[in-house]
């Protein structure tokens, strides 16, 4: 399917994971593709790894907590295709430990990248972004289910999805639609550094009723799917990708 021809999406925190694995699905199914991330040299490898026609892909240094960094963004854009069709705000960070020990700094970096970040992101972009158009937001499985490491993280997750639903409404006349996904423990970078214990993945996956973590690419096929005409109707909503971890017990 090339469900994209011709049309133009950015991904933030494209350089791994999730990003990068949506950054390929798009690319593969036609589109232009604009990815981001703090660090030039992750930039290049991912654009590497993408293999992309020249000219297809663009990659812009941007800290998504700055909005400095996100006007720039938009403008290489705007110079380069003068348009968007399709945004994944997929960039985010995480501090995993009790709320008692949750310091200032921790609170500011979450919320910084996780809502700021995301809010900033889409209000930008919404200039270029053509009538019609998909923002795709991710969030998290915390939604739905306490995890107790998880406080300011989930409560920041929490904050964008609301954002899904109401900038879904906002936007609505102008036939754009704003949905979130949900990933449940899914295999990327970002994982593996928050769960460092090599038994993390067994336990994990034994509460996962399909019986193992999910793929970037899971992800990847969902944002995908939202950001297509597919989709046309949906609008507001969160897609869970989780195994089941959030809806259903595993069998014994």
């Amino acid at each position: 399917m090339k469900r994209f021809t011709n049309k133009t999406a950015l991904i933030t925190g494209g350089t791994s994971g999730m990003g990068l694995a949506t950054a390929r699905r798009l690319l593969d199914e036609g589109a232009y593709v604009a990815i981001t991330g703090r660090d030039q040299a992750r930039l290049d490898a991912a654009a590497t790894r993408l293999g992309a026609a020249p000219g297809r892909v663009i990659t812009v240094r941007a800290d998504v907590a700055s909005r400095a960094d996100l006007d720039h963004l938009m403008r290489r854009i705007e110079t380069w295709r003068g348009h968007l069709d399709v945004v994944f705000a997929n960039a985010g960070t995480g501090v995993f430990k009790p709320s008692a020990e949750i310091t200032e700094d921790d609170f500011d970096h979450i919320v910084d990248v996780d809502f700021k970040g995301v809010f900033f992101t889409l209000q930008t972009a919404l200039p270029l972004l053509r009538d019609g158009g998909a923002l795709v937001i991710n969030a998290s499985w915390t939604l739905y289910r306490g995890l107790p490491i998880a406080s300011v993280y989930s409560a920041s997750k929490a904050a964008v999805h609301n954002l899904a639903r109401t900038l879904g409404s906002e936007l609505a006349p102008r036939g754009i639609r704003v949905n979130s996904v949900s990933p449940g423990y899914i295999d990327t970078e970002m994982y593996r550094d928050a769960n460092p214990d090599p038994d993390a993945e067994a336990r994990n996956a034994a509460e996962v009723p399909l019986g193992a973590l999910g793929h970037a690419d899971d992800v990847a096929a969902a944002v995908a799917f939202l950001a297509s005409d597919d989709a046309a109707y949906i609008t507001g909503q969160d897609l869970v990708i989780d195994g089941g971890l959030v809806g259903s017990v595993p069998a014994a």
